[in-house]
């Protein structure tokens, strides 16, 4: 049998229990006594609910017509469904049940379990989403801090030498912090001290904080830019990378990134991590390709490193630029709240976080020590472009374009939830209907406009001049916002009973830090981009 609820106007309290599934079980007999929530919400019950579940639940099932509870609950049953309500005055509000009826149905008399879902917090009820392990969800931050930025961290050493090695290590070290921090917010602790996920989002975590409306507008359109444009940096590397490895070729860069796009398409067909997941593993697989090749001829040629050339200088003009690389090269705190919400057992979040930062830092910091030793003060920005023999060059840089293509399906995913959460929840919670048909599939025009949206990020990356500049300076307010001044700001706000005053003290200095590498970065790509610009208009008027 199936059931369908729909509760209005329901007063609830925070409950205890954390919820495993997108529907969630909220009890009423575990209630907190402060902090009451109030508003509308919708759930759909995916699995069969026999009558020992229900019975459990300390509901009292009527057939057909109207129920009512001891307490201040009532509701009407529609058809030949069972309608429920809360027995024990836990709210009020009209139940609607459809399904079958009937059943060996027992009175139930202990006060109240109701089924019901914290308002805004139903992503598609119709669409069953399985959950990832903790393997999965570290291939997917993996592939995030283990990102094309790492080909540049070889260059920000011939600036700052062994200070750069080291920060490398303590950005990781910071990251991880964040990264922990921002899914502390998720949660509050009861009466009992026992932690419960009361927030499902980032989104969720700024309206705590900052307000409903102000709190959604941010974050919602802070991380819709950062994802997209991650996303279209993707495409726009790909082109880049062929055009240069197969340079005889009569195909322009724009060319090259349609082809590159065209294996982007079956993105739009994901429907969960799961399948995300698997494809952040083969791009582990790939970087650990592209990095054998890589560290395999520097060995090469160990007999000539340059141990004498790393010192502890620094230069001070160009070792802040080398430290935004490094701290952007680790900011994967946009895709976590997502990524713990839907773990099998959130209890290892913790554990996988520490265990890809500290791969990170380590793996990281050896490849820029060993590619510097390799080409010492002629390393260049881009480690690939110091290899010398064009067809190893060429075979690398497809290794690349083949990571580049396998990192896209994670931030588009991530930005195609984003929009279904806020616009595609069917008209009760929504202004669009659902993008899921009744068996869980996406429905065509769904699958329409997930196409477009893969064919909008290559139509910028194609015509957007200087993208990657561009990207620079956006990405350095919106990936500063995120993954620093945000993730500190919300814990010291939702947690400031609850910390000491060193973790409030840290926090403030991890704000100071990230906003520091954010308007060197602004800094450094508004001047690329004024260059940049002047040198187009200089060409156009000499033509």
């Amino acid at each position: 049998m199936a059931w369908r609820w729909k509760l209005t106007e329901l007063t609830r309290r925070m409950v205890s229990g954390p919820t495993e599934e997108n529907v969630n079980f909220v009890h009423f007999d575990n209630l907190e006594d402060g902090g009451k929530y109030q508003g509308t919400g919708e759930v759909v019950c995916l699995e069969e609910l026999g009558p020992q579940k229900l019975n459990n639940g300390g509901l009292q099932p009527q057939e057909g017509g109207a129920a009512a509870g001891a307490g201040t609950g009532a509701g009407a049953g529609a058809g030949a469904g069972t309608a429920t309500a809360p027995p024990d005055g836990a709210g009020e509000g009209a139940v609607v049940g459809e399904g079958a009826g009937g059943g060996d149905m027992e009175p139930l008399t202990r006060p109240g379990e109701v089924v019901a879902e914290l308002p805004k917090r139903i992503i598609n009820p119709e669409v069953h989403k399985p959950k990832i392990t903790a393997w999965d969800a570290g291939w997917n931050v993996t592939t995030v801090i283990q990102g094309m930025f790492v080909l540049s961290l070889p260059y920000s050493v011939v600036h700052g030498g062994y200070w750069s090695i080291l920060a490398i290590i303590f950005v990781a070290y910071v990251c991880a912090y964040t990264s922990k921090v921002l899914v502390q917010c998720l949660y509050e602790e009861n009466e009992k001290g026992e932690r419960i996920r009361v927030r499902d989002s980032y989104v969720e975590i700024a309206q705590a904080v900052w307000g409903e409306k102000t709190g959604s507008r941010i974050i919602n359109v802070a991380q819709f830019i950062e994802l997209t444009m991650i996303c279209i940096l993707y495409i726009v590397v790909s082109g880049n990378l062929l055009v240069n490895s197969f340079p005889h070729w009569p195909i322009p860069e724009q060319g090259w990134s349609i082809i590159s796009t065209a294996f982007l398409v079956p993105c739009a067909f994901l429907r969960h991590l799961k399948g995300v997941s698997r494809i952040s593993f083969y791009c582990t697989i790939v970087h650990l390709l592209i990095n054998a090749c890589i560290i395999g001829y520097c060995f090469s040629r160990a007999p000539q490193w340059a141990w004498d050339h790393v010192t502890f200088y620094i230069n001070v003009k160009m070792f802040p630029v080398s430290l935004g690389v490094i701290v952007f090269s680790y900011t994967s705190q946009i895709f976590l709240p997502s990524l713990e919400g839907n773990m099998e057992n959130r209890s290892n979040f913790v554990t996988m976080v520490n265990w890809t930062h500290i791969t990170a830092g380590i793996f990281k910091s050896i490849f820029a020590y060993i590619c510097f030793l390799t080409w010492a003060e002629t390393t260049q920005e881009v480690i690939t472009d110091n290899l010398p023999n064009a067809a190893f060059r060429a075979l690398v840089n497809v290794l690349l374009t083949a990571k580049a293509l396998l990192s896209y399906p994670l931030p588009y995913y991530q930005a195609v939830e984003l929009i279904e959460r806020d616009f595609f929840q069917g008209h009760d919670l929504t202004r669009f209907p659902s993008c899921y048909a009744t068996d869980g599939m996406l429905k065509v025009w769904a699958l329409a406009v997930r196409c477009l949206l893969v064919v909008g990020t290559l139509l910028m990356a194609v015509y957007i001049p200087h993208f990657a500049l561009l990207m620079g300076f956006i990405g350095s307010f919106t990936g500063t916002l995120l993954s620093f001044v945000c993730p500190c700001w919300f814990h010291m706000k939702l947690k400031w009973d609850q910390i000491s005053w060193k973790i409030r003290i840290w926090d403030c200095i991890v704000i100071a830090l990230g906003t520091t590498c954010g308007l060197i970065g602004i800094y450094y790509s508004l001047e690329g981009l004024i260059e940049k610009f002047r040198h187009d208009l200089g060409y156009d008027l000499n033509d």
